[in-house]
């Protein structure tokens, strides 16, 4: 009997542990104001507390994300986010937003953000929208968003939105993370720095070096 007792308390923690490390823990305080300065403050989450008693609600505030960006060149599209590092409330709330505009013909290329899943709002204009699922079945889900729709993509895979309409286009995203961090797939493989051994990346996506050459000289920054 005890050795039964004793493996039921095993397994009881087992599943307590599995569920704990399932999640981010909360935090054990109001709020976090995140500062640049070590001076009496506590590190979380890689930025400095502010006294609680000098926080001000400016400290929660980001105003103008009414303004449209004005798209670049390269992609057609442009975004501007609301992050810790515009809103140092943000700091250890797990939360964030980002503004994005787009061109006719304008997208925002495929990327992915280590740290967060998103969900995104279409305000205005007309969207084709997925993402693709990890190796090996390398699945895209796709579909076209017309306004007021809604699409989610799941942390850490690789997705994009391109505009299709006949006008421009805005959205606004929702991620899961104080800090989601962006990595687009074609300025990272391609614009590394340094480079990325011309002859690694012609084997990796069965191209010419030349070829390779060409487009890491296109992606340099």
């Amino acid at each position: 009997m005890k050795s039964l007792s004793f493996l039921a308390v095993l397994s009881i923690l087992a599943i307590t542990l599995s569920l704990t490390i399932a999640s981010d823990p909360s935090p054990l305080q109001d709020f976090c104001v995140a500062i640049n300065t070590p001076a009496d403050g506590v590190f979380v989450n890689g930025k400095f507390c502010k006294d609680p008693k000098l926080v001000t609600e400016e400290d929660f505030f980001r105003g103008g994300l009414n303004k449209a960006g004005t798209p670049n060149a390269k992609t057609g599209s442009v975004v501007t986010p609301v992050n810790v590092n515009q809103i140092p409330g943000l700091n250890t709330l797990g939360i964030s937003i980002v503004r994005i505009d787009y061109a006719v013909n304008g997208q925002n290329p495929p990327h992915t953000h280590p740290r967060a899943s998103e969900i995104l709002y279409l305000a205005h204009g007309t969207l084709l929208v997925g993402f693709v699922t990890s190796n090996p079945e390398n699945r895209l889900i796709s579909k076209v968003l017309n306004e007021g729709d809604v699409f989610v993509f799941p942390e850490g895979l690789v997705h994009f939105q391109a505009n299709v309409g006949k006008f421009p286009a805005l959205a606004f995203a929702g991620l899961s993370s104080q800090n989601p961090g962006v990595i687009t797939i074609a300025d990272t493989v391609f614009g590394s720095n340094p480079a990325i051994d011309p002859n690694v990346l012609a084997r990796a996506f069965q191209l010419d070096a030349r070829t390779v050459m060409d487009l890491q000289t296109k992606f340099k920054k």
